[in-house]
């Protein structure tokens, strides 16, 4: 190869490796900061070819969640409260009481969702005798910001909210519910923020965010390496954290009580062999409940009855705590 060819292979990877770059810096960027409006860019699976290419270049739209309901839409009443949480960020919560509560169970949403999204899962819980409290994370639905950490810095939020809760009547005794990312922000807040529940029920909880990353890449038909690792790099230095430690599967070492893990066999973002593989690193009393035909998404509306029974029977007194 002459020395004009070599420096023009020079240029040639220097300029795809800038490009590279550039398009992961705002990938991050659009998957970790909501917009004020926009229409949401759909599921990967829903896109088209062409979709695809438009989104791998410009970068996904996922405008700030907003809740589109509200308790009283199911005949509950409920109180709005206000508390600080990350970064001494405003966090938006409901309680939803009732007399001579069995306990309360805090419910943390899921990523690009708030807590409206839990209403049905609430209105479960309280069916089963408990008050709750459904929390939005900061940057979503009435919480001030506009960011997401998808789970890391959102275990304060999750210390906040059971500091809440405590303070609430039936707070002596609390179960903490939490869905895909509030599933891992509840595993690292008791891990590493000394949240201490009574229980834990948690829904499709990625083991690693590395992983759980390189599934969307593969839903766009794209290859994960290197797009993976240098996504979450920027992704870590716009959101202050370390991408490549944010592990639900090492957190779950961490957590000694009962914990309730439902997963739908058929969950495409979130593989049932990561639910088995935080399940497997939880060192206490634990229950694995695998859902056939059920998609990532809420399992409650998917199979109500395999949820409800699941839930009901772990929640049974005399079982927690052991």
């Amino acid at each position: 190869m002459t020395h004009r060819a070599r420096r023009a292979a020079g240029a040639g990877l220097a300029l795809a490796f800038a490009l590279l770059n550039l398009l992961a810096y705002a990938h991050a960027r659009a998957m970790t900061r909501f917009t004020d409006a926009g229409r949401r860019t759909p599921r990967p699976e829903a896109l088209t070819w062409g979709e695809k290419a438009s989104v791998l270049f410009t970068g996904a739209t996922i405008p700030k969640p907003r809740d589109a309901a509200t308790p009283a839409a199911l005949g509950l009443a409920w109180e709005t409260r206000h508390f600080p949480g990350a970064f001494g960020l405003l966090l938006e919560a409901w309680h939803v009481p009732r007399p001579a509560p069995r306990g309360v169970v805090v419910l943390v949403h899921g990523y690009a969702d708030s807590k409206g999204a839990l209403l049905p899962e609430a209105q479960a819980f309280h069916a089963l005798g408990y008050s709750v409290l459904l929390v939005d994370c900061y940057g979503s639905g009435g919480s001030a910001g506009h960011d997401t950490s998808i789970g890391w810095h959102e275990a304060k939020d999750v210390a906040a909210a059971f500091r809440e809760a405590r303070s609430l009547p039936g707070g002596e005794r609390l179960v903490l519910f939490g869905a895909s990312m509030g599933a891992a922000a509840s595993l690292k807040a008791i891990a590493e923020e000394g949240v201490a529940p009574e229980a834990l029920i948690v829904e499709a909880p990625f083991d690693r965010l590395l992983t759980t990353v390189e599934h969307r890449f593969s839903a766009l038909g794209l290859p994960p390496f290197p797009l993976t690792h240098v996504l979450l790099f920027w992704g870590g230095v716009q959101q202050g954290f370390d991408p490549f430690r944010h592990n639900p599967v090492e957190y779950a070492a961490g957590v000694r009580l009962p914990v309730l893990l439902l997963h739908g066999e058929r969950d495409e973002r979130v593989w049932p062999t990561e639910a088995r593989a935080v399940f497997d690193r939880l060192p206490g009393r634990k229950e694995l409940v695998l859902i056939p035909g059920a998609r990532h998404g809420s399992l409650l509306k998917q199979a109500p009855e395999v949820w409800t029974r699941a839930v009901r029977e772990f929640l049974a007194d005399g079982k927690m705590g052991q």
